[in-house]
């Protein structure tokens, strides 16, 4: 029977003393709430991420934070200090809190040094810190010109030197990637990262994109419908969904029928996988009875492409993506599922291939739908 793997070296969320804390928020617009009992906490250092789709209010939560929004209920501190409380807000200038725009907000008639100093007006030190921010974005070259004269990733920097040249205690960042090419984005999500942490800087990045939230985030919090989901690791949230919402938001999957054969065992009811292929053990107790009916989650990293398995499947959709093929995959009953194979393994539509089930997490719901 498989069994699971040691996972003591599983990523743990970022430690430390509270900076950035948000306790119970409430936001709503007329009659309409927006978010509800939203709590999280961030030490001083680390990069958060605030992950769903479009009008969970993760922009809002965004906005509260930077103090362009009065919130409803709950408080936001930092480093102990209230600065949202209902009927009570610091202004935004106040706050010691940065923010990059999603379309950048660049001054055109400014010079990159320019826009990069244009916080620092009055301050002894402003020309040093512009010097020091231009270098630290891999732009020193660049400061005398025009925001138009520079690509989108550079412009994206710019506006980061910018929001981190007056050293603030938070810095946002709205959507920061999203006017950038697919190829692009991942690539500067990882420096941005890399810049972040080179000047440990505290940051909350909203975003849709998983990839981009996975490249930069030390802890990704999943929104949907205004409630925080999950608040974890990116490895976590993959391999452990805390529900079906995080797990069909979070990466690609196929819930499998089935049977649940005592705390830490169950039997997956499909096609053939039969016998000790389709018993698997968990590594915590379920909270369900023995014999109670579950979806198991299977993940395209879970259904392996083996010839020598007796298990046959057949192909009914494929995507290319370039190192990998993406395949969907029908078993004997008609139950699908997804797997990951390296691209040299090219077959075509309506072939059976044999797979045989590598489960090192097993994820588990109750089969009624959410």
């Amino acid at each position: 029977m498989p069994t699971l793997p040691d996972h003591h070296h599983t990523p743990a969320p970022p430690e430390g003393p509270p900076w950035l804390v948000v306790q119970d928020l409430a936001l709503q617009y007329g009659n309409k709430a927006i978010v509800e009992h939203l709590s999280f906490s961030l030490p001083q250092g680390a990069i958060a991420c605030l992950l769903g789709p479009s009008g969970c209010g993760k922009t809002s939560v965004l906005r509260a934070l930077a103090g362009f929004e009065p919130i409803t209920a709950g408080r936001i501190s930092l480093d102990g200090r209230a600065l949202s409380q209902p009927g009570r807000v610091v202004p935004p200038e106040q706050r010691r809190i940065g923010m990059v725009f999603q379309d950048y907000a660049l001054f055109p008639h400014l010079t990159v040094a320019q826009n990069v100093g244009f916080g620092l007006r009055g301050r002894s030190d402003a020309d040093r810190r512009v010097t020091e921010m231009l270098e630290t974005v891999g732009l020193a070259h660049a400061a005398r010109r025009y925001p138009h004269e520079l690509s989108g990733g550079q412009q994206q920097r710019v506006a980061l030197a910018r929001a981190l040249a007056p050293q603030p205690a938070v810095l946002l960042l709205d959507e920061p990637f999203s006017n950038l090419d697919v190829a692009l984005r991942e690539r500067l999500a990882g420096e941005v990262r890399d810049i972040l942490k080179a000047t440990q800087t505290t940051a909350v990045l909203v975003t849709h994109d998983q990839h981009e939230a996975f490249a930069m985030a030390d802890v990704v919090g999943v929104l949907a419908e205004g409630q925080l989901q999950q608040w974890d690791t990116a490895y976590a949230l993959y391999h452990r969904p805390a529900n079906r919402r995080v797990a069909d938001f979070v990466g690609q999957g196929a819930f499998v029928p089935a049977r649940v054969l005592d705390d830490h065992r169950l039997k997956l009811d499909v096609g053939e996988v039969q016998g000790d292929d389709a018993t698997f053990f968990t590594e915590d107790a379920m909270p369900f009875a023995a014999g109670a009916r579950v979806d198991v989650l299977l993940r395209p990293d879970d259904v392996v492409h083996d010839d020598a398995s007796p298990i046959q499947a057949r192909v009914v959709h494929k995507a290319f993506k370039g190192a990998e093929f993406l395949y969907t995959l029908a078993l004997a009953d008609g139950t699908e599922v997804l797997s990951m194979v390296p691209s040299h393994h090219d077959h075509a539509i309506g072939e059976a291939i044999g797979i045989r089930l590598d489960m090192s997490h097993v994820v588990a719901f109750d089969n009624t739908p959410a």
